[in-house]
């Protein structure tokens, strides 16, 4: 257990933060808003713990890269909050989480690694769940939320596929940094050109405001214990607790109920993405 609390203190603690959210973002905050302060207090949370220990260093080759990377980043958690303000909770993040399926698939068709029928036969599985769970949808959905989780998916799949070509062997800690600069400064940078700033309107979004930006950045930390711990592979495995965490939290706090035939689907894809991560 001690090798996998911080795994499970990863995923708890994205779970905990999609959630806080989709509050956030009902009692009238904005995604830019929102995503502007909480990369504000991840980055003096990373400041801080680089002061931590031997101090690391990166060559102008990584610090580019990871900046670039920290691009990508940008578009990835603007997408995923957006979805997120669009749709319910479960259904963002389940959509999000196809991301492992593009990454394999596309791996693959590139060249970094083999995908046998196994691997192909659960990604089919798995779109199928998530297809069941979509459908299924008792209200109706708007597809644009589903657009912009399926987005910030892709998103994803090419920070881990640029990550893993260029910045093999580098310091988790200072790609994160220099990902999280260049991220920070954009967001930073639109909200202040846009003049962008619509802070919770509801009493106590402040505090709802900075335990969503703590969670959000202790996952940080807790998904690089992780991964020296235990190893990526089996990191990524108990990632899957986040979208398990977002549909009980949505439901308790939200409300947001998912019918029999939805849960049946999200139990697939769920299933079929840990038997795609065992297959690789």
């Amino acid at each position: 257990m001690r090798g996998l609390a911080p795994g499970i203190a990863a995923g708890t603690a994205l779970g905990i933060s999609d959630v806080l959210a989709k509050i956030i973002l009902v009692a009238g905050c904005d995604v830019l808003t929102m995503l502007s302060f909480r990369s504000v207090i991840g980055l003096a949370f990373l400041a801080s713990w680089l002061r931590v220990g031997i101090k690391p260093t990166a060559d102008a080759r990584v610090r580019w890269i990871s900046m670039g990377i920290g691009v990508l980043l940008t578009a990835l958690i603007y997408c995923l909050f957006k979805a997120v303000a669009l749709i319910d909770v479960p259904t963002a993040i389940l959509s999000y989480f196809t991301y492992p399926l593009m990454t394999g698939l596309i791996a693959s068709l590139a060249g970094f690694e083999p995908l046998r029928w196994k691997g192909v036969a659960c990604a089919l599985v798995a779109f199928c769940g998530l297809a069941i769970m979509i459908g299924a949808h008792p209200a109706g959905l708007a597809l644009a939320g589903v657009a912009y989780a399926i987005a910030a998916s892709g998103f994803r799949t090419a920070v881990l596929l640029a990550t893993r070509a260029f910045l093999v062997g580098a310091d988790a800690r200072l790609s994160t940094w220099y990902s999280m600069l260049s991220s920070t400064a954009v967001l930073v940078a639109i909200s202040l050109t846009t003049q962008t700033w619509n802070p919770p309107q509801l009493p106590g979004g402040w505090v709802l405001l900075v335990a969503m930006s703590i969670a959000s950045t202790a996952a940080i930390l807790f998904i690089f214990l992780s991964t020296v711990r235990i190893g990526p592979f089996h990191t990524a495995l108990i990632m899957q607790l986040e979208p398990l965490i977002a549909m009980l939290l949505s439901a308790f706090l939200l409300g947001e109920v998912i019918t029999a035939v939805q849960g049946v689907g999200s139990a697939i894809m769920l299933a079929a993405l840990v038997a795609f991560q065992l297959s690789r």
